[in-house]
């Protein structure tokens, strides 16, 4: 099912264009980030896709409808900082927020304990580190229980710990079955949390694609082994290396998406070739990254 699709949208303020004729699709179960440095459009995008900003031009659908009330209610949302009463617990925050989104109190237990925070819960918003108010948000936004959940910049301004926590929250929040789209301009963070994304630059797209595929092409596995010459040799009948190469003493391999590190040890064991190093190195979404900005 196609979750949101746009249609050549577009926001103009005066003669700047903020936002040009953008066209994707999200599917259900994606977690899509949205790719591209500070003035690039990534904001002004999901302020249009919530209503609260309108298109000059263009339009977009959510769960295959035009945008109405009942699927703005499947939406959760995170945009901007986080703003909760300071003085109230975390419980009577989102007490506030059931009233509000018109939703059960019964959830608000079962929420906080999935963003961490359930021993928390008595304590008042204003004692909270900058990460725990920014799972507290995520834990507003989910709890009517939406099947989309949209954060904008989550870890911006957190410490390492901070983004660590944020990035296994959303894994396991996607985990469950949730649609989410998760703005950012921290590569590496999209690389390990995004299925997919969506690169964005002055408000053009310049690129849409599946992490995984995307970064297929620097995907690498280094191999040793005592004698690195017949090691070499045997690779060399190994049907999936597109590219072998002799580096610091180890065997570099750049292979075709399906081959797995297994598939090399067991291919190498067949031949009777003793391993000693075996590590595969994914390729950086920096890099590709960059390159989509140069290509274009």
């Amino acid at each position: 099912m196609t979750i949101l699709s746009t249609q050549n949208l577009t926001k103009k303020y005066g003669k700047l264009v903020a936002l040009n004729q953008l066209n994707f699709e999200i599917e259900k179960g994606m977690v899509f980030g949205l790719l591209g440095p500070n003035g690039s459009g990534k904001t002004t995008t999901l302020g249009m896709l919530l209503n609260v900003l309108a298109p000059t031009s263009g339009s977009f659908e959510w769960f295959e409808k035009p945008p109405s009330a009942d699927s703005r209610k499947k939406v959760g949302a995170i945009l901007e900082t986080p703003c909760f009463y300071p003085y109230m617990t975390a419980s009577q925050n989102l007490k506030v927020v059931a009233q509000i989104k018109n939703c059960s109190t019964k959830n608000i237990d079962p929420t906080l304990k999935t963003v961490g925070l359930y021993e928390r819960r008595n304590d008042p918003f204003k004692t909270y580190s900058l990460g725990m108010k920014q799972r507290l948000a995520i834990g507003a936004a989910l709890l009517a229980n939406p099947p989309v959940l949209i954060l904008d910049e989550p870890t911006n301004g957190l410490d390492p710990q901070g983004i660590v926590e944020i990035r296994e929250l959303v894994i396991e929040i996607a985990k469950s079955g949730k649609t989410i789209i998760f703005a950012s301009h921290l590569l590496d963070e999209v690389q390990k949390v995004c299925t997919d994304f969506m690169v964005l630059r002055k408000g053009e797209k310049l690129f849409q694609g599946n992490v995984k595929e995307a970064l297929s092409d620097q995907r690498t596995m280094e191999v040793g082994a005592a004698n690195l010459e017949n090691l070499q040799s045997v690779l060399s009948n190994f049907k999936g290396i597109k590219k072998l190469e002799i580096k610091a003493g180890k065997c570099q391999l750049t292979v075709t998406p399906e081959i797995q590190t297994a598939d090399i040890s067991q291919f190498l064991f067949d031949h009777k070739v003793v391993l000693n190093h075996l590590v595969e190195k994914e390729g950086s979404l920096e890099k590709q990254f960059l390159k989509i900005l140069k290509e274009q």
